[in-house]
């Protein structure tokens, strides 16, 4: 009688192996990228995007949009395998970084893991994994305002694609998306708003004089 295959890692334990392999210096993100290679732009999203759901963090969020706007608009191309220019590919998350985005992801992200599922499964496609990177460069350009709490709505609809896609949960992926999309909404209206409320203050200023 032979044993039964092992079975696969999913990509949180994944994740969690490759924190406690890292050295002190952790490891380039290109090097993040080879060792999760079969996950493609999933991955990579996800694992960027879990600093940006940390609430009130500053700097790191706006740092990591840069490679995830990347890897969205490459979705958004229909490149098949994800790709960073040598300087950002080169960006390294250090052992403390990366063990805390794994307990990150676990906390965060553990109970999706037990409930996603195959469903929907057009959702997750090649043509529409082009639609969702179009949406996702959106989502990164709002991280990238430093403003309280821009980064951790929006990075917790990445993450959620994301981990969607992995496991072709369109669902999980239809989602996140609307909570993406209702928060940019939410920026653009309350920037039309407060253009529209200076301009007014203006106007009664000018009556006024």
């Amino acid at each position: 009688m032979t044993d039964a295959a092992p079975k696969p890692r999913t990509l949180l334990q994944a994740f969690e192996a490759m924190a406690d392999e890292a050295g002190e210096d952790g490891f380039a993100l290109k090097e993040i990228f080879d060792r999760l290679d079969e996950r493609a732009f999933g991955a990579g999203l996800f694992i960027l995007a879990l600093p940006c759901c940390i609430p009130f963090l500053y700097l790191v969020p706006q740092i990591v949009a840069v490679p995830m706007a990347a890897l969205a608009a490459q979705m958004a191309l229909g490149r098949e395998e994800p790709w960073l220019p040598g300087a950002l590919g080169e960006r390294r998350i250090d052992k403390k970084g990366l063990t805390n985005t794994a307990r990150g992801g676990r906390k965060w992200f553990g109970w999706v893991e037990a409930i996603a599922r195959p469903r929907l499964t057009w959702l997750t496609g090649p043509k529409s994994e082009q639609a969702l990177g179009m949406l996702l460069f959106v989502f990164c350009l709002s991280i990238m305002l430093p403003f309280p709490l821009t980064n951790t709505i929006p990075g917790f609809a990445v993450a959620g694609v994301a981990f969607g896609l992995m496991a072709r949960d369109g669902l999980l992926v239809m989602l996140s998306s609307l909570v993406g999309a209702a928060w940019v909404g939410a920026l653009v209206a309350a920037f039309v708003f407060g253009v529209g409320f200076l301009a007014g203050r203006v106007a009664e200023s000018g009556v006024a004089s």
